[in-house]
């Protein structure tokens, strides 16, 4: 078992200085040596039009592309640089794992994936210029594997493959945007129709009137269904799917056959995150491993947090922090069922 962490980072501000923070934190930090010891072995397979990519960016949240100049300033780095770590746009992805399961008011979540990409943050930002107010873990710093905003929307993606990329956003930076901009489900269905994706991805979307949506997006095309689980592959556009799909029905079939025994957000978060139950998943190696699960309360403005199997939630009052009310825990401590290491706490991650 290997004993991890994740920092968590609050900020009420500018996106600018959110960003200037976070470059501040970034430095000397081993994420950031592991990442460009990475880039030496691994040339990119995509090119980044600074041009395109600000107008991308910034048609739908300009703070997030000050964001981006103010980690810029903090590393001193040019903003080539940045968007080829940070900014999410025309990057490429492998694959990962991921369950969903969704009530009226909660949704729970399996974040499954390699530790190589973890960073080990889990932020509260609170913009003051623009946007709205998020919390979740962070991937590649300025986009969110799952989250919820300040109006109660929450968002969580499940990836389905990497076939025929196009230009456009990858997940994390689509659920930022999303999260930045949406205050209710419908909004973020509109959203996702029009931006441009990258690759394959269920985004699982839950407000505050209780109903839960799937969208699949494609470069090809988005479609949108309800379903209160989600794993791996689309039930909409089929011809989409990868042609191995075993681990992915087998989740979503632990998870439909131990519903009736969910009858609180509780039972539904020792669902996912009990490894005994069918869902968690230990295949750190073939970057399906699951690193956290998360739930998130839209009516509450509560947010549950744990790293690895079999652990009691760290529980955060999302409504209290925004009213100015700090936390003071500086992390959140678990541990997991692998060998491998985490980008953020061991060196020569590569």
């Amino acid at each position: 078992m290997k004993r991890i962490y994740s920092d968590i980072v609050q900020f009420r501000g500018s996106h600018y200085d959110f960003g200037y923070m976070q470059g501040e934190l970034l430095k000397d930090s081993l994420t950031l040596k592991n990442r460009e010891k990475q880039w030496k072995i691994r040339r990119p397979r995509f090119t980044i039009d600074q041009q395109e990519a600000k107008a991308a960016i910034t048609c739908v949240a300009p703070g997030v592309w000050d964001e981006l100049e103010g980690i810029g300033d903090a590393l001193e780095w040019d903003m080539d640089a940045v968007l080829q770590d940070f900014g999410g746009y025309r990057l490429d992805y492998v694959r990962s794992g991921c369950s969903i399961l969704t009530g009226e008011d909660y949704m729970i979540r399996n974040y499954d994936y390699h530790p190589k990409t973890y960073e080990g943050r889990f932020t509260f930002f609170q913009p003051s210029d623009q946007g709205y107010a998020i919390i979740g873990p962070s991937q590649r710093i300025t986009g969110r594997m799952d989250g919820m905003n300040e109006k109660g929307l929450v968002l969580g993606y499940n990836f389905m493959h990497r076939k025929k990329p196009g230009d456009g956003f990858i997940c994390n930076m689509i659920g930022r945007l999303v999260l930045e901009t949406c205050a209710d489900a419908g909004e973020a269905i509109s959203l996702l129709k029009e931006i441009p994706h990258r690759h394959s991805f269920s985004y699982i979307l839950l407000d505050r009137n209780e109903e839960t949506y799937v969208v699949e997006a494609t470069p090809r095309g988005v479609m949108v269904r309800q379903s209160n689980v989600c794993t791996n592959h689309f039930e909409l556009m089929k011809d989409e799917n990868r042609h191995h799909l075993a681990d992915s029905h087998k989740r979503m079939d632990a998870m439909e056959r131990q519903r009736n025994k969910v009858t609180d957000a509780y039972k539904a978060f020792r669902l996912l995150n009990d490894t005994d139950k069918g869902v968690f998943s230990k295949q750190y190696k073939n970057w399906s491993g699951t690193i956290h699960t998360s739930a998130y309360f839209p009516k509450q403005l509560k947010a549950w947090f744990a790293l690895g199997g079999d652990r009691e939630p760290v529980i955060f009052d999302f409504a209290a922090w925004l009213r100015g009310e700090n936390i003071y825990t500086k992390q959140i401590i678990g541990t997991v069922d692998t060998d491998l290491r985490f980008v953020h706490m061991d060196e020569n991650v590569r």
